[in-house]
């Protein structure tokens, strides 16, 4: 596999490229309590392109994070290939993968998490720090997205000073903050109460049309998910068009 800082040759044609991540015969197994394999992905195909909707919804057990686990490279799969950018990511070692991941994809979990002794605007600025930014452009970057967010005012207040929903539009801007290709939502709004799970939902697509970036979002919820363009349900290990 190509070492870590091999990642930073990633060609400008391939991050321009309309697909921006791709799944091909993915397939995960995993090894259950009995010893007995589990399979959980089945060979599945998916593609995604640059500023395209996707929901993802599926009975619970389905596989629905898994497949987002090895979209975003939190994971690999037991065969098939993931393409991010244009990079595949069997060709990556754990240190590139997880600079590819820093830099083009944005993740936002059921749970905000937080890291509770940061402000907002810390918090938002950290995958740019990770990745190397110099701290005074994380700064006003993590700023102008709190602001986008609605969070302005709030820049400077810890987790426990915000409800679920401040947080959960902090965990937004944190996601944009490095300039993704894609935001991977993992119900998202599972967490909040019907208002505010509205509110975030809104949120999503606005900041996905502001931005231009892809959106996946696994969810239960089907007012969220036949909101995107596309609705894929997870069944069988595969996915089929709603």
């Amino acid at each position: 596999m190509v070492e870590a800082a091999a990642f930073a040759g990633v060609s400008a044609r391939s991050a321009d490229d309309r697909t921006v991540i791709e799944a091909r015969g993915l397939r995960r197994t995993y090894v259950g309590v009995s010893g007995a394999d589990l399979h959980i992905l089945r060979g599945l195909d998916l593609s995604v392109r640059r500023g395209e909707a996707v929901a993802i919804i599926g009975a619970s057990g389905s596989g629905k994070s898994t497949l987002l686990h090895l979209l975003g490279a939190l994971d690999r799969p037991t065969g098939g290939t993931v393409r991010v950018g244009g990079t595949d990511l069997d060709s990556l070692d754990d240190e590139a993968a997880a600079s590819l991941r820093n830099a083009r994809i944005g993740f936002v979990f059921q749970f905000h998490h937080l890291l509770s002794d940061f402000t907002a605007i810390e918090n938002t600025m950290l995958p740019a720090l990770i990745r190397g930014d110099a701290p005074k452009s994380c700064r006003a970057r993590a700023g102008d997205l709190l602001d986008q967010v609605g969070l302005g005012d709030r820049r400077e207040h810890k987790p426990h000073e915000l409800s679920g929903g401040e947080q959960q539009r902090v965990a937004v801007a944190r996601a944009l903050v490095n300039r993704p290709l894609a935001i991977l939502a993992d119900e998202p709004t599972g967490n909040l109460d019907a208002g505010l799970s509205e509110d975030v939902h809104d949120l999503l697509f606005e900041v996905k049309e502001r931005h231009g970036v892809a959106l996946v979002v696994v969810t239960h919820n089907h007012e969220l998910a036949f909101r995107a363009g596309r609705v894929l349900r997870l069944a069988g290990g595969v996915l089929e068009d709603v």
